[in-house]
């Protein structure tokens, strides 16, 4: 029988440029979605009915109201999980609050939507009275704690393991085609490829060998996969965080305990000295309230997130990614006299002479 899966909404590609060099497109494909370290990802459980969706009622040419919200077991299960993933000691920090407006992920359980999430910081492209990922089945059957996990890898940036280019599958894929019509997913040819047939390419994906153990890979029935031959009687992983997804994700977003960020005083330019994939972090005690810009320099592409401090935490304040582009990245921010500011900036590669460096003004 098969499972029910995850459904990912198709995203567009980037629009990169013609011409970048394949080193460098490389990376931007790589870390595109992928968090500044030390986020802190704030979510929010939809309850209650305050918010939905309107749905067409078959042959009627009316529309009902069905709410976002999940029962409190249901809302324990998501939390457990976030919990577990935090618990990996991860570089991000997970938190719960009301107001979905503060929120970077937004957590509905709208029951036949399916089950889905965006993947990474493509939850910011997501409107604040939107969702980010939705349950749409329950969640205290056997086995669907594996569906939550599944979800928030989704969130952390990782895609299907399945499709890695290095997992060498052989598809029968009118099977699959004919597999994932029926129930319980009823999924068209579209949704099928784009979740299951589709290659990644190599710098998507979470790692460079496949691993069948992962949480981030479906379970499949016999006769779906034609090779390789150990995998004709289907695809079993056991629904928990493999060694190998708990490597990725500490790799991603090593555990930061690090000293107090040196000071990014204003109109003192800091060198970076940063390698493809590493960031460097920064605070702002800003001497006056006013409007700071805050800007990255050198021939590279760069994500540059600046945070402010509130309850002692970091909260999201403005963020640009320049990757692919010819522009460096800048954001710009009235930032207050008596509060602290933090500057993240990571960079995806350097060319030329590779130097690059950050100030504020």
């Amino acid at each position: 029988m098969t499972a029910r899966h995850c459904s990912l909404p198709p995203q567009p590609d980037p629009a990169y440029p013609p011409g970048l060099a394949t080193e460098r497109l490389g990376a931007l494909l790589g870390g595109r979605r992928l968090w500044v370290n030390g986020t802190v990802l704030h979510y929010c459980l939809f309850d209650g009915d305050t918010a939905g969706s309107k749905i067409a009622v078959p042959g009627t040419g009316r529309t009902r109201w069905v709410p976002w919200g999940g029962a409190q077991e249901q809302q324990d299960v998501v939390r457990e999980c976030f919990e577990e993933w935090r618990g990996l000691g991860l570089g991000l920090t997970f938190t719960e609050v009301r107001d979905r407006t503060e929120a970077e992920l937004r957590v509905g359980f709208q029951l036949g939507d399916g089950t889905w999430s965006a993947v990474g910081r493509d939850a910011l492209r997501v409107g604040v009275h939107e969702r980010t990922m939705n349950f749409g089945w329950d969640l205290t059957a056997p086995g669907e704690r594996a569906t939550v996990l599944h979800q928030i890898g989704h969130a952390l940036g990782m895609l299907h393991e399945h499709q890695s280019p290095y997992a060498g599958i052989h598809w029968d894929d009118e099977a699959v085609y004919a597999e994932l019509a029926g129930p319980p997913n009823h999924w068209d040819r579209d949704r099928t490829y784009h979740n299951i047939l589709r290659r990644l390419g190599p710098d998507e994906v979470n790692g460079s060998v496949w691993d069948p153990q992962s949480i981030m890979q479906y379970a499949l029935p016999p006769g779906l996969i034609l090779e390789p031959e150990q995998y004709h009687g289907g695809v079993h992983p056991p629904g928990t965080l493999s060694p190998a997804d708990k490597e990725f994700v500490l790799r991603r977003y090593p555990p930061a305990d690090p000293p107090r960020p040196p000071p990014l005083v204003p109109f003192r330019s800091v060198p970076l000295g940063l390698g493809p994939g590493e960031q460097a972090d920064f605070r702002i005690d800003p001497p006056e309230t006013r409007d700071y810009t805050v800007g990255t320099f050198g021939a590279a592409d760069r994500v540059v997130v600046l945070f402010e401090e509130r309850d002692g935490e970091p909260r999201f304040l403005a963020g640009h990614d320049d990757g692919g582009t010819a522009h460096d990245a800048a954001v710009t921010a009235r930032l207050v006299k008596g509060r602290r500011y933090y500057v993240r900036v990571r960079l995806y590669s350097a060319w030329g002479p590779g130097e690059t460096a950050v100030m504020c003004w």
